[in-house]
């Protein structure tokens, strides 16, 4: 690993709480689908957003233990980290390894009653659609998703493929909650086509 990248690891949790406490936040909807049978949900924002939508899920269910999916990349390693110092729990793996073993985790901690946070874009895109994966889950055992639109007003863009945002400090962030009951879906293709108009109907450009 290079002195760059473990730099960046020990920094990272200072610099991020750092910057998100200068942020000037409205939340729309911010009793929308918190209060679910259970406790158990799914709570999703775009790969792009994730300087504020971890720790907007800190906020939102506060004192509860939220397991974040992230994938097994070097730069997963990193994210990971910075989300255990931030009191996150892992579940380590992506659509494309270990998808089995993620799935199981992840139904296990929701039949605790727990709270699953992730990206449902990444770790690779396509940017703004969900993954087979996560609607079919929630489908097959009803369990809701809690989708948060982020929005800055003043942002640094980079040129990746989620088009990752970094809000300049002091930005204002426009966030809508929306509560998602996925149907029972038989078939891969009602899954599908159930994915293609949630996606459409939640990027946000």
């Amino acid at each position: 690993m290079s002195s760059l990248h473990s730099l960046a690891r020990l920094l990272l949790p200072t610099a991020l709480k750092a910057l998100v406490s200068t942020l000037r936040i409205t939340v729309t909807n911010r009793e929308t689908g918190l209060d679910t049978p259970g406790g158990r949900i799914i709570y999703a924002f775009w790969h792009g957003k994730m300087i504020y939508g971890w720790l907007l899920s800190k906020k939102l269910f506060a004192g509860k233990t939220i397991h974040a999916v992230i994938s097994l990349s070097e730069d997963g390693e990193l994210l990971s980290r910075t989300l255990v110092k931030l009191g996150f729990s892992m579940i380590r793996g992506s659509s494309s390894r270990g998808n089995t073993e993620v799935k199981q985790r992840m139904l296990m901690e929701l039949k605790k009653n727990g709270i699953i946070a992730i990206t449902p874009d990444g770790p690779r895109g396509p940017r703004h659609s969900f993954k087979y994966g996560t609607l079919r889950l929630a489908s097959e055992h009803g369990i809701p998703i809690l989708f948060a639109d982020i929005r800055y007003n003043k942002a640094i863009q980079l040129k990746s493929w989620d088009r990752f945002e970094i809000p300049l400090p002091f930005s204002k962030v426009s966030i809508t909650l929306h509560h998602i009951e996925v149907p029972e879906l038989e078939s891969k293709q009602d899954i599908m086509t159930f994915e293609r108009q949630l996606s459409k109907h939640l990027a946000n450009g």
